[in-house]
């Protein structure tokens, strides 16, 4: 190496330090200064770790006075380089020694690091170009957004995510049955929302009661992070903005809250939102024309809001208008007039009818045939008829897509019922009658007569649980668990099911805590508990424990809060210890275990105590509302009707034949009619769109396909490894991350200072909650893909290729360019143009390689070379170099205006395509919106402007030199 002062050399060892410069020549040794970090360096002259800082004719460079000028060209002066060429502010001519170059200079070109020494090592340059390759299959994938969801692979979820989550400010009402996942689907529809960028700010209203249940939910479901928004937030938050709500992108609040608050309610409605998302929708009612306040406030925040899902599963339970009325929130051009509503909803019956006449190959009346000939007047179906009438399921399945199509409230109103859908296991209910014990009927006796007069439902709320009336009457340390005989029922009962999972949940938390100690410590039997007094992380980490196959917990004891939004289908059987008085929340705890996926019957053990209030509320949900063993739609209609009378009942503990007999059957008469009536109300072709009609058949195969394949693990596994994240193997299918102190990046995407679980596999995910799921929709994913992509990680790398058939010193240059454009996220470029890398391999005579041979086989035959002997293989190369990237890229450009003029068919066919349909489908269902149709020409307009803008930029360059050794 030749040095001279002043010179300016950069360390190929510590390239934070800046641009050095030579201060010192003392024998054989050379001292540089860093000026920008301050920093003295003293090398061995033959030794030295630093690389000669040059630059190019066409290279904008940085004087130390800050003014810029652009390179046209170099001689010179001495030992020193002197730079010519104008400034780019204000076109004066100049020139520059090096001496005078900014210290902080930061070589951001791939061609500027590879020159200055500042070489990738080989496995880092591998990875940049891989990750460009799966970010742009991941963009063009109609996949976004559905695969990353830790649910189980539902074909009429994902078909309602798929159908909805896909529009343009999406305006519907799902109202799925209860356990069929109307919250999976909300969050499936809003996860593709954000992550297509068709919404940015989200509202998410929900009871109370269920402001916990959403939060957790979205965050472990869907890996999206919501704030509480309630009166200690807002108060505080007011202090740092005029609008608080303005604070946070996604926001949940409680709809008692927005009803009651009406500062805070008229903040929100002033704030940008995207989407507006409102459970238990039933809530908003409509009386004598007199609207609720909890409807007027839903009705005055959505009028601004574009994106308005309604969830209930109870649509028209609270009243036929107050439905309409719902309905004229989403969309009040389309449902403007009641009258109207119900008269053609007459019409809707007459639709179903002749498609139910379809679906069960009935011979179709004249009047099913001119309903049908009526309904699709703008086709001539009379031939599609005939041939559907003489068994053929082409033709029948034509005429009913076509009704689905064109039906009333299709495209805004979804519904699936359990009858509709399969795949949902059996019930079978087990009784076991136990004495009650005499500690127990003291204590009920005496506390009884202490408590004197109360109400009906209050006296029945505490006849079944005598345990807390004991405790009441000998303190809260009495050991009830001692003498109760459904505690020697339980563990008798757990070690005949020693090999199985067994699920336990009682109302309170105390009861469950106590049978955890007492299985323990008689027993020493594996048990967890699970309740709403331990944090997120605690519930976390029992779950995990009940779910592990090994080393693992038996039994998992929850209190009420177990049967909120928790997956346990992995076990089968269920131990009610007590029974709540609610009909809902029965169905709630058994459908822990009773979900799609089950692979086994269900087994629902009760033990209870024999004539007592116990037994008088297992009756009734057994023998008057079949409740156990199918599934209670009318439960709650039931209780409403008949309370008076099974609440005094039970707070007389009042079992008497003569008196509950007759009660249990007029109930299970009314029960029996009610369902009658449900299922003839069924309205048969609004539940064959909403589950798809089998679409979705093949998008569950795709997506189970991607979970199965290899690349997202090999790929990711190779990033811990590239950046120093440590791994631990868990058990078979989970990975605990955890940081080391020689992390590339100290900010790792999602890593936690305390380490992180993860698996690729959704049946582990399902099952253990503790572990984060991996799919290329989770956000450690992107933000990977993101952290590689805009930094210069791996842009400059030099390899040698052993090939005894070339010549020695031969080289090729690999070139990856990127052709990208910018545009408003909401667009969705990415369908059409996303970032997409282009690779040129040219020889040293400026022939592209790159369609002959491909990056991977290419890449096997090359090694790694250090960085000194890179450095100088670069430097020796550079004049022959600077041509061929001049020439790669006018390659590139040709290859960029055919991605543009590809990416420009592909948009205007689709949107075409799909604006052509909506047009068609306005003229005979107008629950099209306008807007819908509109939208398109301003994005199409839109998307011609930014597509036509794409640039092209090179990202990263490798060369490659011919060895033999």
């Amino acid at each position: 190496m030749n040095f001279s002062l002043g010179q300016r050399w950069i360390s190929d060892t510590e390239s934070d330090l800046g641009l050095g410069t030579i201060v010192a020549l003392e024998g054989r040794q050379v001292t540089i200064l860093f000026p920008a970090s301050g920093e003295n360096r003293v090398y061995s002259v033959s030794e030295a770790p630093v690389t000669r800082v040059m630059f190019n004719p066409g290279d904008i460079i940085r004087h130390v006075e800050e003014w810029e000028m652009q390179v046209e060209n170099i001689d010179l002066q001495g030992e020193l380089i002197c730079y010519h060429g104008t400034r780019v502010d204000n076109g004066e001519a100049v020139s520059m020694k090096e001496t005078f170059l900014d210290h902080f200079i930061k070589f951001n070109k791939p061609q500027d690091r590879l020159f200055a020494g500042q070489i990738d090592r080989f496995d880092r340059y591998t990875l940049r170009y891989q990750t460009w390759q799966h970010q742009l299959n991941r963009e063009q994938s109609h996949l976004k957004g559905l695969i990353g969801q830790r649910a189980s692979l539902i074909p009429h979820q994902l078909y309602i995510a798929d159908e909805v989550g896909q529009r343009f400010a999406p305006r519907v009402l799902l109202s799925d049955e209860v356990g069929l996942g109307k919250t999976i689907e909300a969050g499936m529809i809003l996860h593709q929302q954000l992550l297509t960028g068709r919404a940015n700010r989200v509202l998410i209203i929900v009871p109370e009661s269920l402001q916990h249940q959403w939060l957790v939910e979205m965050m472990r479901r869907f890996n999206l992070y919501f704030s509480i928004f309630d009166e200690e937030r807002c108060s505080e938050a007011y202090a740092d903005a005029p609008n608080v709500f303005e604070t946070e992108q996604l926001v949940l609040v409680s709809l008692e809250f927005i009803t009651k608050k009406r500062r805070w309610f008229e903040q929100a409605t002033l704030a940008d939102w995207d989407l507006l998302i409102v459970d238990e929708a039933h809530h908003l009612t409509v009386e004598k024309d007199k609207p609720s306040t909890e409807y007027q406030r839903i009705a005055e925040l959505s009028q601004d809001i574009p994106g308005l899902i309604l969830l209930t599963a109870t649509p028209d339970q609270l009243g036929h208008r107050s439905h309409f009325a719902r309905l004229q929130l989403l969309d009040p051009d389309r449902f403007y007039d009641y009258d109207a509503f119900v008269e053609e909803e007459n019409h809707y019956k007459d639709v179903a009818d002749a498609a139910n006449a379809l679906l069960q190959d009935q011979q179709l009346t004249e009047a099913a045939k001119n309903t049908l000939t009526e309904l699709l007047k703008e086709t001539d179906v009379s031939e599609l008829l005939s041939k559907a009438q003489q068994g053929c399921e082409a033709s029948k399945q034509t005429i009913l897509s076509m009704l689905l199509d064109r039906h009333g409230t299709g495209r805004i109103l979804f519904r699936n019922s359990r009858s509709g859908i399969a795949g949902y296991p059996s019930r079978k209910l087990h009784h076991y009658p136990v004495p009650l014990p005499k500690q127990y009927k003291t204590a009920m006796s005496v506390m009884g007569n202490i408590s004197g007069i109360q109400s009906a439902e209050l006296s029945a709320k505490r006849a079944l649980f005598p345990e807390k009336i004991f405790q009441e009457f000998e303190g809260e340390g009495s050991g009830w668990t001692q003498f109760d005989p459904r505690v020697e029922w339980l563990i008798a009962k757990l070690k005949e099911l020693k090999q199985e999972k067994v699920l336990l949940i009682c109302a309170k938390a105390e009861t469950a805590i106590s049978l955890e100690q007492t299985l323990r410590e008689r027993e020493a039997i594996k048990a967890a508990v699970f309740h709403e007094g331990m944090s997120i992380i605690e519930r976390d980490r029992a779950a995990a424990y009940f779910a592990d196959e090994y080393d693992s917990a038996q039994v998992l004891l929850c209190s009420e809060i177990g049967s909120e939004g928790r997956n346990f289908q992995f076990s089968h059987h269920l131990v009610l210890f007590d029974l709540p008085l609610n009909p809902d929340l029965l169905e709630q705890r058994i459908g822990r275990l009773d979900r799609i996926g089950q692979q086994y019957d269900i087994n629902i053990h009760v033990p209870y105590f024999e004539n007592t209030a116990q037994e008088v509320l297992l009756r009734w949900y057994h023998e008057g509302l079949d409740a156990f063993e199918s599934t209670s739609t009318t439960g709650q209609l039931l209780y409403t009707a008949f309370s008076e009378e099974l609440l005094e009942l039970i707070a007389a503990h009042n079992c008497d034949e003569d008196e509950l007999d007759p009660l249990l059957e007029q109930v299970a008469k009314e029960n029996r009619l009610l369902k009658a009536k449900m299922e003839q109300g069924r309205d048969r072709l609004l539940e064959l769109h909403s589950s798809g009609q089998g679409k979705c058949d093949d998008l569950v195969k795709e997506i189970e396909a991607l979970d199965d394949d290899v690349v997202l693990p090999t790929f990711m596994i190779n990033v811990f490894d590239t950046f120093g994240v440590n791994q631990e193997d868990k058990g078979e299918n989970t990975i605990i991350l955890k940081p080391t102190e020689h992390m590339l990046n100290p900010s790792f995407p999602c890593l936690r200072d305390e380490g992180i679980t993860v698996t690729f596999d959704r049946t582990t995910a399902l099952s253990q909650e503790d572990a984060q799921f991996i799919s290329w929709d989770h956000p450690m994913v992107n933000g990977v893909m993101d952290m590689i992509c805009n930094d210069d990680f791996g842009c400059a790398s030099v390899a040698l290729l052993k090939n005894n058939k070339l010549p020695v010193g031969t080289f090729f240059v690999e070139l990856i360019f990127v052709a990208e454009t910018s545009a408003p996220k909401a667009l969705q470029l990415g369908r059409f143009l996303p970032p997409t890398p282009i690779r040129v391999l040219l020889d040293k005579a400026g022939n592209n390689l790159a369609a002959n041979v491909a990056f991977d086989t290419f890449n096997q035959q090359l090694s790694a070379v250090g960085r000194q002997t890179g450095s100088k293989l670069a430097n020796a190369l550079q004049s022959a170099i600077h041509p061929l990237i001049n020439q790669a890229n006018d390659i590139a450009q040709t290859q960029l205006a055919s991605l543009q003029q590809s990416a420009m068919t592909s948009m205007l066919t689709q949107m075409e395509a799909e604006q052509s349909r909506l047009k068609a489908l306005k003229a005979i269902n107008p629950n099209i919106r306008d807007e819908e149709i509109t939208v398109f020409d301003k994005q199409r307009e839109q998307l011609q402007t930014h597509i036509g803008k794409a640039q092209l930029k090179l990202d990263a360059i490798r060369l490659i030199v011919v060895s033999n050794q």
